[in-house]
């Protein structure tokens, strides 16, 4: 047990760049791949995090975007969401990052006139944030999608309702459609939540590279797997933290969709379910 917690102290924080540097090499216990894979599970948890925030919002935007009658909003919104729903994520962090790595290391200059604006770009390579940025993009897309389908499918009496009272323009929007369109759309989004969670797997594996050995999860995993030659129990591992961060997220979402429906009665409210996929 002392040993153990030796190890923790070691290499709990080591993917932040906090511990010992030297990752074990040989005589790998179970001990230093538990706690070195859920160091690196704090990546994955941000990446998420992060994504999942921003994206939120983003999505709903594209969703307004793609549902409005001008084609100045409709047609970025529409071309924004096939781009990043018709390509594969796995292609998406390929590009990205050869992308950002073309850009001048030294930053980009703007000179508008009256103000020289500079632009680091160096950064844009690190996980951190090329990472976020392509997981942004693409969890936008696919939620836009939902939140545009839960738009169009508000019932035309709550509208036709919000008319009648003089109700127009934003008000109209976040009184009446955004209540409707959230619960609505909820269980699907709860499902594109844990994709992403997911997702954040591949960052480290498609061309973003692991800055000192600080990688995610999988990272570790792999990296075990090579030198143990033993496969069936890192990736387990792997999974069982995964599992864990699943049902956590099925379980904050779940009252989130109770408070979004508080209004119904328990029998309405036990005919709502999830449908949970795990791939998309």
């Amino acid at each position: 047990m002392s040993s153990c917690w030796a190890t923790i102290q070691d290499y709990g924080l080591r993917s932040l760049g906090i511990g010992e540097r030297i990752l074990p090499k040989s005589d790998i216990t179970f001990c230093e791949q538990f706690v070195l894979i859920g160091s690196g599970l704090i990546w994955n948890i941000y990446f998420g995090l992060i994504a999942v925030f921003f994206g939120f919002w983003f999505a709903i935007i594209l969703a307004i975007g793609k549902n409005s009658r001008s084609g100045l909003y409709r047609v970025p919104s529409n071309s924004f969401i096939f781009l990043f729903r018709g390509s594969p994520l796995f292609i998406q962090f390929f590009f990205a990052y050869e992308l950002f790595v073309l850009l001048p290391k030294a930053g980009i200059t703007l000179d508008l006139g009256f103000v020289i604006l500079s632009a680091e770009t160096r950064w844009l390579t690190r996980a951190w944030l090329g990472g976020i940025i392509v997981l942004f993009c693409n969890t936008s897309a696919y939620s836009a999608e939902i939140f545009y389908g839960a738009i169009r499918s508000v019932p035309s009496t709550e509208i036709e309702a919000a008319d009648a009272y003089g109700i127009t323009g934003f008000k109209k929007f976040w009184r009446i459609i955004w209540p409707s369109m959230l619960r609505l759309a909820w269980p699907a989004y709860t499902n594109e939540a844990i994709f992403l969670f997911h997702a954040t797997a591949l960052i480290f594996f498609s061309g973003f590279p692991a800055w000192r050995q600080s990688g995610d999860a999988l990272y570790y995993a792999s990296y075990f797997a090579d030198k143990t030659f033993n496969p069936f129990l890192p990736y387990p591992i792997v999974a069982g933290y995964f599992i864990a961060v699943t049902l956590l997220i099925i379980y904050l979402f779940g009252r989130v969709n109770h408070h979004l429906n508080r209004h119904l009665d328990l029998k309405q409210k036990s005919q709502l379910k999830f449908s949970i996929n795990l791939l998309r």
